[in-house]
C-alpha cells in the first residue's frame, strides 16, 4: 500500500483564505485497477481560479467539497500501470491537486512532452497559464500590427505570455504589475511600456504610456485597473476576460452607486467587445498550435518564463495566500518530489 499526504479543503473560507481552511490528512490508497495508473506527485501548480472553486457559488465548474482534496494541476511520475499506455517512469500531466501521491484513471493523463525544458514547465509557460495567454490573444484579443494591448498581472505566467505574444504580432505591449522590480522585469521581457499600479500617480503613467488609447485589453484583474483601463478603450476594442483575482477574497459588492449601466453604455458607445472565456473551451483543437508556435521559442529564450517555486507541500497553503495577494514572482508552483 502507498501512503499519500493530502490537503483538504475544511471549511470555506470567508474573504482571504487562511491555515484554519485547510486540513493535511494521510490515506492509504488502493491499488491501481485495469486502465489506471498510481502517481508521485512532482510539482503542484497554484493558480487563482482555486479560490473562486473553494466557495459554494455558481461558476464555471463544481466547488470543491468539505473534505475533498484541494484541487490543482501536477506533474507526476508514474509509479505502476494498469494500462499500456504509460510505464513506470513515464511524466504526465494531471490534476492529482493537492496531495503526494494518487491513483488516477490513465485516460485523464497527458503525457509531457520532451521539450529538453524542465517538466514544470507544463504547468506554465507550455501548460494551461501560457495557453490561456495564446487562446484568448488568438481568439478574442486579435491584436494587429502596431495596436496597442495592455495586460495587468504582467508578470504573472499568464499576463507574461500576453505581453509576449502581442509583441510577435506586431503590437505595442503595455505591462502593468504591482512594485518596482516587477516593473523593471517587464521591461527585461520586452514590454514597450510597464507601469506599477501602486503609483499615486497610476491613471496618469497608463495615460502616458497609451497615447494612442488601447485596442486590446486582456482582463486578469479587474478592481481599480479595470476602473483606469475603461475609459482608454478605443473603439472596437477587444477585452478577453480571463480572470477578476482583485475580486476573489471581496465578500461583499462595492460601496458607492450602481455603475452597470455605465460600463453598458461605454460597452455601446465605442462599440466594444467584451468576452469571458475559460481556455478549457479552446484546447481541445487548438493546443497543437499552441506548442507548435511557442516551445521551439521558449526554447530558444525567444520568450522567457519565470517561476516562484515553494519547496514542500507542507508550505502549499501559505504560498496560496500569497499568490491571491501578488506575492510570487511569476508562475506559483510547490516543488513536492525530485
Amino acid at each position: 500500500m502507498t501512503t499519500s499526504t493530502r490537503i483538504v479543503l475544511a471549511s470555506r473560507p470567508h474573504g482571504a483564505p487562511t491555515a484554519e481552511n485547510f486540513r493535511t490528512e494521510t490515506a492509504e490508497l488502493r491499488p491501481p485497477g485495469e486502465g489506471e495508473v498510481l502517481l508521485e506527485t512532482l510539482d503542484l501548480s497554484l493558480d487563482p481560479y482555486m479560490r473562486g472553486m473553494m466557495d459554494d457559488a455558481d461558476s464555471y465548474t463544481a466547488p470543491i467539497e468539505i473534505g475533498q482534496t484541494m484541487v490543482g494541476g501536477t506533474v507526476s511520475r508514474v509509479l505502476e500501470s494498469r494500462d499500456p499506455s504509460y510505464e513506470p517512469g513515464v511524466l504526465v500531466l494531471g490534476y492529482a491537486g493537492w496531495q503526494t501521491h494518487s491513483v488516477e484513471p490513465a485516460k485523464r493523463l497527458t503525457p509531457i512532452r520532451d521539450t529538453g525544458l524542465p517538466a514544470s514547465t507544463a504547468l506554465g509557460v507550455l501548460g494551461m497559464p501560457g495557453f490561456t495567454a495564446w487562446a484568448g490573444l488568438e481568439n478574442i484579443g486579435k491584436p494587429q500590427p502596431g495596436e496597442t494591448v495592455v495586460v495587468a498581472a504582467a508578470t504573472g505566467p499568464v499576463g507574461s505570455m500576453v505581453g509576449q505574444i502581442a509583441r510577435l504580432r506586431g503590437a505595442r505591449a503595455v505591462g502593468i504589475a504591482g512594485g518596482t522590480e516587477k516593473v523593471a522585469h517587464l521591461h527585461e521581457l520586452g514590454f514597450d511600456a510597464a507601469i506599477n499600479h501602486r503609483a499615486d500617480d497610476f491613471e496618469d503613467q497608463l495615460a502616458a504610456a497609451t497615447p494612442d488609447g488601447i485596442d486590446v485589453y486582456f482582463e486578469n484583474v479587474g478592481g481599480k485597473v479595470w476602473d483606469a483601463v475603461l475609459p482608454r478603450l478605443n473603439t472596437y476594442a477587444r477585452v478577453p476576460v480571463c480572470g477578476l483575482v482583485a475580486n476573489y477574497n471581496s465578500t461583499s459588492l462595492p460601496d458607492g452607486p450602481d455603475r452597470s449601466q455605465a460600463l453598458l453604455g461605454r460597452i455601446l458607445k465605442r462599440s466594444l467587445t467584451v468576452r469571458g472565456f475559460i481556455q478549457n473551451e479552446f484546447a481541445a483543437t487548438q493546443t497543437d498550435a499552441f506548442l507548435t508556435e511557442i516551445a521551439p521559442l521558449v526554447a530558444d529564450g525567444s520568450i522567457r518564463y519565470r517561476e516562484d517555486v515553494t519547496d514542500g507541500l507542507d508550505n502549499a497553503v501559505a504560498a496560496f495566500a500569497g499568490m491571491l495577494e501578488g506575492r510570487n514572482f511569476g508562475k506559483a508552483v510547490v516543488h513536492i518530489a525530485d
